[in-house]
């Protein structure tokens, strides 16, 4: 499987802590049945998380890269990043300050969970003009997105991508987030399920529980597209499986 966000580079955020926590996080992902990883640290929430794709993540990066390596645990570390949207995003951008997965134009992005609807359009939509697509993190954890999941349906339309938590399918995040996740789910809205790991303990990186407890309803081919196909081809700037959309007035 391919995780597209994972909070599991040491010491920038509320992820992994250290390096021995980075490695026991790789060892269980790929315990899981995980190949790729995409190193997704939370960026740009002002007061909170001020990092950028600068030296300290760059050389955070190889550090977690290296240690892997080192451990021999057969997991392909990429770069990555959760990008906070503020108004400034596009410039951010412009100036290089924030990336893609695996610098591609494929960008990570999350916003307060009780955003201004309209303010997450605006901001979608600049990004998606300034070049970059949007991979919307956790969309059925949003306040906005709970209330009014059609607004999913429109973010495709646009051609904007969305990534699931697998948390999200078992409960983790509550019932509207796991209510929202199988509607998504049932209506070929989501573009990929990833961890949004946060430590070897909580939060784990290991897909596989979301997989396994998914498999008995679901098609295999489905599911390999969700968690394995799309996932690799969003981090090599390809573009995704795209699934025939259910309209929220059709019956599923």
């Amino acid at each position: 499987m391919v995780d597209i966000h994972c909070h599991i580079l040491p010491g920038l955020d509320d992820g992994a802590a250290t390096v021995y926590d980075t490695l026991d996080m790789a060892y269980l992902a790929y315990k899981s049945g995980t190949e790729q990883i995409a190193a997704t640290s939370h960026c740009n929430i002002p007061g909170l998380y001020n990092n950028y794709y600068d030296d300290v993540y760059r050389n955070t990066f190889k550090l977690a890269q290296n240690a892997i390596e080192n451990e021999g645990i057969p997991i392909t570390l990429m770069p990555g990043m959760e990008v906070f949207a503020t108004a400034n995003l596009p410039q951010l951008i412009a100036e290089k300050k924030v990336i893609g997965l695996n610098n591609t134009r494929n960008i990570l992005i999350e916003f307060n969970f009780s955003e201004d609807p309209e303010f997450a359009d605006f901001i979608l939509n600049k990004v998606y003009s300034s070049g970059m697509t949007p991979v919307i993190a956790h969309a059925e954890r949003y306040d906005f997105v709970q209330e009014y999941p059609e607004r999913v349906f429109q973010w495709h339309s646009k051609g904007y991508f969305v990534q699931v938590n697998k948390g999200s399918f078992c409960g983790r995040f509550g019932r509207s987030a796991e209510k929202t996740a199988f509607l998504l789910l049932n209506h070929n809205l989501i573009t990929a399920v990833a961890s949004d790991a946060h430590s070897q303990v909580r939060r784990t990186p290991c897909m596989s529980e979301a997989y396994d407890y998914l498999a008995p309803e679901y098609p295999e081919e489905y599911l390999n597209d969700l968690f394995i196909t799309n996932p690799r081809r969003l981090c090599r700037g390809e573009a995704p499986i795209q699934f025939q959309k259910i309209p929220f007035d059709e019956k599923v």
